[in-house]
């Protein structure tokens, strides 16, 4: 057959339902006929390879505003379906005509000897996406998860435009047996979201037969397109943001099939493109990775491919290879294309250039992507095609169909199956106390102009994931991107579990929480933060965890001193309060802990009809905080920066840079009021006016006199970049006042509570 197709030098077309067979050669325009165009020159390289038959999707494209919305805001256009291409023939066959054509396929995947597909699907507008999973010849049709038992008072309470249930997305076949994927039943909420209409995903897995579902991750923002690395472990998008930029933190982590292990793979400081997501790993070279680069909105996860060699510095874009090198996405929104000119231009449309979604891997120099060519916006119902492309980024089309949008195609044949990674045992006994084991070989590894002997302490630290519980139902409690009102300039709560100390030689030994978005803090003397870990990790319950010091990267081999490091000689340290602290976990709230404050030493002078300096310091509700919360954030963005370099310029702001920030240069040590609590004449920050300013305003209050206490509090505060509530739940805006759920005190538990009442 290929050599007849490659030598038979006029048309054939072989009619097969509503599909037309183009055998000619690629360079030759198609033949058009009623139905899908094959086109057979695309098909012959494919042949070439040994790979007969494709899958993929017919499905209208989705209308959603954000990468992570395709479930929440796209229109409702049911129709297509799953379906099989026969590269010999051109023949296409839907695997079950009978259930996709009423509604919706997103995801799929094939089970390793390719006799079945786990896929996702929702049947209808108010229904969440389910997983099922079929056998190749359409039949063995089961039903793997089902709505929540409480699924109607679910969406009853919670819908938002959409039917605000939950939903089972982006599933993935495991080495083990298992099938993993991402869902909405973890019940959070995305921080950055006013309207509070979106919902979170998290990683999850169950067995083969959908029984014993688990959660693999605990993160407060959404995780998607799990597939596998050669070495069996999960590799996944996570999106996150830990006193970062809101929206360009999504980059590619890892877990081994327990969640344990949990690792950045590439992108964790690199701030375009914003989105890297539809991972998959390059056949026979295990260190590479092809991606989708896109942008955060006006687009559902649309852009373009790119490789990226993990043996290469995982934290710099100078690793990545852009296979579609005309295309990119260096904002926040829409798209980039380079003019006639080889110059980068902005647009939202689309329109102007190509755009890609799903590539799938052959090698490091071809491609299976779903295509669309210029000249058709990005959200034309029927404008994506599926081609191949080369290592040029030169794309050959392969399959056309001008009524729905074609999509993730998926060689039809066996693979090896990856083997189960072992990893750490887990120690039952930890994990029946809910806590993990971690090892720090040396603090000050990778932390520079930090000297030995500096690091006193790591504080541990929770950023806690919104539930949808915490929702309102008018949005008065809304502050800048946040439906709820967390603080100026950032939007999740943080709560403390205490510090432990570091030996002299950098090392470290403690236990931490598991299944909750663990980071930490190097602290010196004085409790203040040297350095802050940007990112958090999912420690599961029992697992040991290592790490070489800070600022780590994969690619860091341990020294030999890993072995006989002082603090591995030791049991590991409990979390202890720090000095004055009756517990040491604790929230921050700075009406109960820093207001009190400002009333016995600053409000005599900034107070009042004319306080000093123009600074009011009175603690009485003013919006979504008060008089002198917003007083102090005031002045800090002047040039006076009083309350230090504080990581709101990035959070607050969707897309500014996320890159690595040096020690001293954010927090307590950076700020002119941490300073002047403790009496010093200039902060560690490099950075001359702020210290002038420092150094004046040191001068000016030299007679005041703050308790230990006092100071850990204000210390605590600028470290966790200045939190006001110390949780999501109750009324926040001053309207709110006679409320009797208005600004209440939450313990460490209440506050950190993250299920449904």
């Amino acid at each position: 057959m290929k050599k007849y197709l490659l030598n038979f030098a006029t048309l054939f077309i072989m009619l097969s339902g509503a599909v037309t067979l183009v055998a000619q050669l690629p360079e030759a325009p198609p033949v058009e006929k009623a139905g899908m165009r094959f086109y057979a020159g695309a098909a012959r390289q494919l042949l070439d390879r040994g790979i007969e038959e494709l899958l993929f999707i017919r499905r209208f494209t989705f209308t959603s505003n954000h990468v992570y919305t395709d479930y929440v805001n796209s229109r409702w256009t049911p129709g297509g379906g799953l379906c099989v291409l026969n590269l010999r023939t051109g023949k296409v066959r839907e695997i079950v005509p009978e259930l996709t054509e009423t509604g919706v396929v997103n995801w799929f995947d094939l089970s390793f000897d390719a006799k079945k597909i786990v896929f996702d699907f929702k049947k209808g507008a108010d229904d969440g996406y389910r997983i099922y999973e079929v056998n190749i010849d359409g039949t063995g049709l089961r039903q793997l998860t089902f709505p929540e038992p409480n699924e109607a008072e679910l969406v009853k309470t919670y819908r938002r435009g959409y039917h605000h249930g939950t939903d089972d997305m982006d599933p993935c076949y495991l080495p083990d047996g298992g099938i993993a994927f991402v869902t909405t039943r973890c019940q959070f909420s995305v921080l950055c979201d006013a309207s509070d209409g979106f919902t979170v995903k998290n990683l999850y897995r169950m067995n083969g037969d959908g029984s014993a579902m688990e959660a693999l991750t605990c993160s407060p923002l959404s995780e998607a397109t799990p597939t596998l690395l050669p070495d069996g472990r999960i590799l996944y998008h996570r999106w996150e943001y830990v006193d970062k930029a809101a929206g360009n933190c999504k980059s590619l982590w890892a877990v081994n099939l327990n969640g344990t292990g949990s690792v950045e793979i590439y992108g964790n400081t690199i701030s375009f493109p914003e989105t890297k997501i539809q991972a998959r790993a390059v056949p026979g070279e295990p260190n590479k990775i092809v991606m989708l680069g896109a942008s955060h909105w006006i687009n559902n996860a649309l852009g373009t491919v790119i490789l990226v060699d993990t043996r290469e510095p995982i934290r710099s874009a100078g690793t990545m290879k852009y296979i579609t090198g005309d295309v990119a996405a260096f904002a926040h929104d829409g798209f980039h294309f380079k003019n006639e000119n080889g110059e980068w231009y902005h647009e939202m449309t689309g329109k102007p250039g190509r755009l890609f979604r799903n590539p799938y891997p052959l090698s490091s120099s071809l491609f299976l992507v779903s295509h669309k060519p210029a000249g058709l916006e990005w959200s034309d119902s029927a404008g994506y095609n599926i081609a191949l492309l080369d290592g040029e980024g030169k794309e050959t089309v392969l399959l056309k169909d001008p009524t729905v949008s074609l999509w993730q195609p998926y060689p039809l044949a066996p693979r090896d199956r990856p083997p189960v990674p072992t990893g750490m045992p887990v120690d039952t006994e930890l994990a029946g106390k809910g806590v993990a084991r971690c090892f720090v070989t040396d603090i000050y590894a990778g932390m520079d102009n930090v000297k030995r002997g500096e690091v006193k302490y790591l504080r541990i630290l929770e950023q806690v994931p919104r539930p949808w519980s915490a929702r309102t139902a008018d949005n008065g409690d809304v502050a800048g991107m946040a439906h709820k009102a967390v603080g100026d300039g950032f939007l999740s709560v943080k709560v403390q579990h205490g510090t432990v100390p570091v030996e002299e030689d950098g090392s470290a030994h403690f236990l931490v929480p598991s299944d909750r978005p663990i980071y930490f803090q190097a602290l010196d003397k004085h409790f203040r933060a040297i350095q802050t870990e940007r990112t958090y990790v999912n420690y599961r319950p029992g697992e040991t965890r290592s790490c070489i010091g800070c600022h780590e990267t994969p690619d860091v081999t341990p020294s030999l001193t890993a072995y006989v490091s002082k603090a591995m000689r030791r049991a590991a340290s409990v979390p202890q309060p720090q000095p004055a602290q009756p517990d040491a976990r604790t929230v921050f709230d700075y009406e109960r802990q820093i207001q009190p404050i400002l009333d016995r030493h600053c409000a005599g002078c900034h107070a009042g009809a004319q306080p000093a300096a123009g600074l009011d310091l009175c603690g009485k509700a003013k919006g979504t905080y008060s008089v002198s919360y917003q007083s102090l954030v005031s002045l800090s963005k002047t040039s006076r920066q009083l309350l230090g370099n504080r990581s709101y310029r990035d959070e607050d702001n969707a897309s500014n840079s996320i890159e690595y920030i040096p020690p001293y240069q954010t927090g307590a040590l950076s700020s002119p009021l941490g300073a002047m609590a403790r009496g010093e004449q200039q902060t560690a920050w490099d950075n001359e006016e702020v210290n002038l300013y420092t150094k004046k305003l040191v001068q000016h209050h030299k007679d005041l006199r703050l308790s230990e206490a006092e100071k850990l509090a204000i210390t605590n505060w600028l470290d966790v970049n200045c939190q006001f509530y110390p949780a999501y739940w109750g009324r926040k805006n001053e309207k709110f006042h006679d409320s009797p759920d208005f600004r209440p005190a939450y313990s460490f538990e209440e506050a950190r509570r993250i299920e449904d009442l």
